[in-house]
């Protein structure tokens, strides 16, 4: 298979301010390579998303920041260690789980697990002062203090995954990782909820990585995309990867990306195409 690469550090060389460099990375699972030859900086307090059609390895990739996955070959380092050495300073959402909509559990004990779910055990009665005051500190940070006390399993999607980006914030970590945290969302909610994430990063200088399959609600907000396909990857800031040379080798096909009159730019063919609106890329 033909590995695109696209370089953004000095290959072997750590960068300085990185959250996430990966240097000429590889990941097989058995006898099938999933991607290789990646070179790949994330800064500290950057918003990128990491992009592509399924079965690509872009949830690989975040098993592989956490330390769940070793590396077949090459480098990669997390917040300047080893992967699972920064774990504790790390935010994570897997893949939305649906709440069964009989489940009781309150929204706040749902984001206080953020705190204490690593403990075994019937939760203690003492009330923790400092654990009560962080939790409703992160539920007033993403806007749910208005139903945190109601049935988990009686909220909306786009509340639940408030709630949910509440749990992965309450260890105040530097890192943040989401897994596809749009999906099963409407628009409308995919819209606030990116909103919400990209103001987490740039008020409280928070690295985050989203995995996503549609890049329109969030492209506003990103400084970096990441495009995994069968043939290969390409990264970079958005202006400089959605280009019609860079997508049609990526995916294989013939990819077009137009400019409108008011200097929008839209990808046509395969992926679906994002519209990019450059007049919110100036750097």
């Amino acid at each position: 298979m033909t590995m695109l690469r696209f370089t953004q550090s000095s290959a072997g060389a750590p960068t300085t301010g990185c959250a996430i460099e990966l240097h000429d990375a590889a990941v097989a699972l058995g006898t099938h390579t999933v991607w290789s030859n990646v070179d790949l900086a994330i800064g500290r307090g950057e918003f990128a998303a990491i992009l592509g059609p399924n079965g690509v390895g872009k949830s690989t990739l975040l098993k592989v920041v956490l330390g769940l996955l070793p590396l077949a070959s090459g480098e990669v380092r997390v917040l300047g260690r080893r992967p699972g050495g920064a774990n504790h300073r790390i935010g994570y959402l897997p893949q939305r789980r649906s709440f069964d909509p009989g489940l009781r559990v309150r929204g706040v004990d749902i984001v206080r697990l953020g705190l204490d779910g690593h403990h075994w055990g019937v939760p203690s009665l003492r009330r923790n002062r400092g654990v009560d005051e962080r939790v409703a500190e992160v539920v007033d940070l993403v806007g749910a203090s208005a139903y945190a006390h109601r049935p988990v399993g009686a909220l909306s999607g786009g509340e639940q995954q408030r709630l949910l980006i509440a749990q992965a914030l309450a260890p105040d970590p530097e890192l943040l990782l989401l897994d596809e945290p749009l999906d099963s969302l409407d628009l409308p909610n995919q819209q606030a909820v990116a909103s919400l994430v990209a103001k987490i990063c740039r008020d409280r200088g928070v690295t985050v990585v989203m995995v996503a399959h549609d890049v329109n609600p969030i492209l506003p907000y990103l400084d970096q995309v990441v495009y995994l396909a069968k043939a290969g990857v390409v990264a970079g800031h958005p202006a400089d990867v959605i280009t019609a040379p860079k997508l049609s080798a990526l995916y294989d096909a013939p990819i077009e990306v137009l400019r409108t009159s008011d200097g929008r730019l839209v990808v046509v063919g395969q992926p679906e195409p994002p519209a990019y609106h450059s007049d919110r890329h100036a750097h």
